[in-house]
């Protein structure tokens, strides 16, 4: 009898040897039937067809519109009037008059018209020469000299519009970066929910075998009863774990799948037939790592860039103030039927055939305009402010973030010697088991322990990974993948 025992006390703890080490190697092995889905996948996907990334690329339809609109202030305009008076059967007069201006980028504003006058009282300043079949043609230009020579609200709009432009670009960016960012935190907590489901079904398989043997060795009156209780509960336990995970993989795959469309716009749903990436890369980031990535958010970071915009749009808002502060002085040249006339062509002359106007205006005091500049300063000073603050708070939260994915890391290498060293201790425990120094409950204990520290360090490849996503976004960099 007491060979028996031996034999099959050698038995159950080769049994319980052979499955832990078939679980540590079998772990990451998918099965041949599932479709692994990598984060370089899932990315791909959300950039071609998920809804905020759709909406993103619009922004850059927005900007050109924006730039397209400030460009419309420099069209051509055609203008043309006419007006007529007949009174008691007499053509008191008609007057017609058409004009073509052309505004343009530089301040030069060049016109063409013509003028098509006739009447009895027509005033003498509207009269056109009958020789000319009443028509007199005329081209000039209209030269700011004081307010609206080195800038103007035409050019400042479409200044304005170029920088917005960039500023989209930024937010597209952002916006970007934020969607990649979400997707790589939800797949990651997806793949911890399928290996950890993995690791506690291996454990409920254990568990179950050790109950059945437990169960016949009580049968052949070599076990106590309280034996087979202990192994039922710790079945009944591994039982419920793997439920557990279970929901928690299957409410894993419903959060992932909100990320995923299809190219017609239709969602998609992740069923359990797809599975994560394998045991991921764990890099250790080094300091110098850590220092291209703040020079990289100082340079590039799109938050910082929106803001760097708002600042440049208002220096050109400023530059417009200062050019309020000069008087209006405009002069207007325009030669009149020159130099086409009834006999040909004739030599452009400017001191014949013309007219010639200047306009000045200058407000007494400017309280509006210096109020306009000043307002604007401050605005810009403000601005200035948030942005040093802002860059600031960047890289420290780039580095606060590296410090956590450092010391992460650090517990991964030491939960690896963890789990080491839990499995030389069970082996031990069924060593002193065949030996008669040992008993069920303190196998369980040293089990138990080795897969809650399998588990937390599944749990913390997962962070690790979530956690290199988040110090890639925390510096602006659109390649999130680039984490990976």
């Amino acid at each position: 009898m007491k060979e028996r025992l031996l034999l099959l006390t050698m038995l159950f703890a080769t049994t319980v040897i052979g499955a832990v080490a078939q679980q540590r190697d079998s772990l990451f092995n998918v099965p041949d039937t599932a479709q692994v889905l990598t984060i370089q996948e899932l990315y791909e996907s959300i950039l071609k067809n998920h809804p905020v990334a759709k909406q993103a690329w619009l922004l850059s339809e927005v900007a050109r519109q924006e730039i397209r609109l400030a460009r419309g202030n420099f069209d051509p305009k055609l203008e043309a009037e006419l007006v007529q008076k007949k009174y008691k059967g007499k053509e008191y007069y008609s007057i017609f008059n058409g004009n073509l201006s052309i505004p343009t980028i530089v301040p030069l504003n060049p016109s063409v018209g013509i003028d098509h006058n006739t009447g009895s009282y027509l005033n003498p300043e509207r009269y056109t020469d009958p020789a000319y079949y009443n028509q007199q043609f005329y081209a000039g230009l209209s030269i700011p000299l004081g307010r609206g020579l080195i800038t103007d609200e035409r050019r400042t709009a479409l200044r304005q519009a170029e920088i917005f432009k960039e500023m989209t670009e930024a937010e597209q960016v952002s916006t970007i970066n934020k969607l990649l960012l979400d997707a790589t935190k939800q797949y990651w907590d997806w793949y911890y929910a399928y290996y950890n489901f993995r690791l506690l079904a291996n454990s409920a398989v254990i568990a179950d075998d050790i109950f059945q043997r437990v169960k016949n060795n009580f049968l052949f009156g070599e076990a106590a009863a309280i034996d087979t209780v202990m192994a039922h509960i710790n079945r009944q336990q591994r039982s419920i774990e793997k439920q557990q995970a279970f929901l928690d993989l299957t409410n894993a795959g419903v959060t992932l799948s909100a990320m995923l469309w299809d190219n017609d716009g239709h969602p998609l749903q992740l069923d359990l037939s797809w599975v994560p990436v394998l045991q991921p890369d764990t890099q250790v980031l080094t300091k110098e790592e850590l220092n291209q990535l703040s020079d990289l958010a100082k340079a590039n970071h799109p938050e910082l860039k929106k803001m760097d915009g708002s600042i440049r749009q208002l220096e050109v808002e400023k530059r417009l103030a200062r050019e309020v502060l000069k008087p209006t002085l405009n002069f207007n040249y325009y030669a009149i039927n020159q130099p086409l006339n009834p006999e040909g062509i004739a030599p452009l002359t400017l001191n014949n055939n013309y007219k010639l106007g200047i306009d000045f205006s200058f407000p007494l005091f400017l309280r509006k305009e210096r109020a306009k500049l000043a307002l604007t300063q401050l605005k810009i000073t403000n601005a200035r402010l948030k942005l040093s603050q802002k860059e600031r708070e960047i890289i420290n939260n780039l580095t606060a973030t590296f410090n956590e994915l450092v010391n992460l890391q650090s517990i991964i290498v030491g939960q690896r010697d963890m789990i080491t060293g839990f499995e030389r201790l069970l082996a031990a425990e069924l060593s002193n088991l065949e030996q008669g120094e040992s008993d069920l409950f303190r196998i369980n204990l040293q089990q138990e322990r080795l897969i809650q520290t399998q588990s937390k360090w599944l749990k913390s490849m997962a962070e690790n990974e979530k956690y290199k996503a988040q110090l890639y976004w925390a510096a602006g960099t659109n390649r999130l993948a680039a984490s990976n």
